[in-house]
């Protein structure tokens, strides 16, 4: 899902499949963890190297942090407040919007760290989920994991219908008709967000440039959704290009999502545009 919040470079992406009603137990409350989600907090983060520029892996025990960047990044993006704004939510007040809001963001901040990469940099001033090739967060234990099973319950009736009836499938349906037979092969960005205090400081370009490169020796496409207007001309200078756009329909506006795909460029055309 590439979207835009509150960083001018924001991008966002889930692949995520409805779960099953009888993962809920009885005895785990909204906010609670798993056992193993626990478990998994027991990785130190001193034991997580610097990779370049300043740019590290997000762990376990910091995906709190990393949501929370996300979340204010996001905080005002059409898309990301797509299924807490509903008719049925008018009752809700902002407080209670915005943590579910939250809530959201964590349980796909964290289903990208047990499938994907999660990358940030400074003080968790910027934040990239990107899903590698050949990885997605559709089996079970994923979802359960990362309490993407809580929002069956969580999100209202229309919120539900919006995130897994037309959002997920549409995601779906227009990535693989975009790559096609390649969709298994490309980094597929989906999510990249900005605080407003780490804004002007190359986060994003690093974060991107990151795994562009890594793409790039692996000879692999990047495939991402944009939300924001502003987004594009920015991704574009990143190697990244228009290949259609597709839209959000049930809110009584169209919600607009732009997506773009880089080509992997080669050691030869590097040298040859002086890269």
């Amino acid at each position: 899902m590439a979207k835009t919040f509150s960083s001018p470079v924001t991008s966002v992406a889930c692949n995520f499949v409805d779960a099953k009603s009888a993962l809920k137990p009885a005895s785990i409350r909204i906010n609670d963890v798993p056992a193993s989600f626990r478990l998994l907090r027991q990785k130190s983060t001193a034991t997580v190297p610097l990779l370049t520029d300043g740019i590290r892996v997000v762990t376990a025990a910091e995906y709190r942090q990393a949501a929370a960047c996300l979340a204010e990044a996001f905080g005002e993006d059409d898309v990301a407040r797509y299924f807490v704004e509903v008719p049925d939510r008018e009752h809700w007040t902002k407080e209670e919007k915005w943590a579910l809001h939250v809530e959201i963001l964590e349980y796909v901040t964290y289903a990208h760290i047990l499938k994907g990469l999660v990358t940030t940099i400074g003080d968790f001033e910027a934040v990239a989920l990107w899903m590698p090739p050949g990885q997605n967060m559709d089996d079970y234990m994923t979802i359960f994991r990362s309490g993407m099973w809580r929002l069956n319950y969580r999100l209202s009736p229309e919120g539900k219908r919006r995130f897994f009836d037309e959002f997920l499938p549409l995601l779906h349906d227009t990535m693989h008709t975009t790559l096609g037979e390649r969709e298994g092969e490309a980094w597929y960005l989906v999510y990249l967000g900005t605080k407003p205090a780490g804004r002007g400081k190359g986060h994003a370009r690093k974060l991107i440039e990151h795994v562009t490169k890594l793409a790039d020796d692996g000879g692999r496409p990047c495939y991402l959704e944009s939300s924001n207007a502003s987004n594009p001309p920015i991704y574009r200078k990143f190697g990244f290009e228009e290949r259609r756009t597709i839209q959000l329909q049930r809110g009584g506006r169209n919600i607009p999502l732009d997506i773009m795909v880089r080509e992997p460029v080669t050691q030869e055309k590097k040298k040859k545009g002086g890269l």
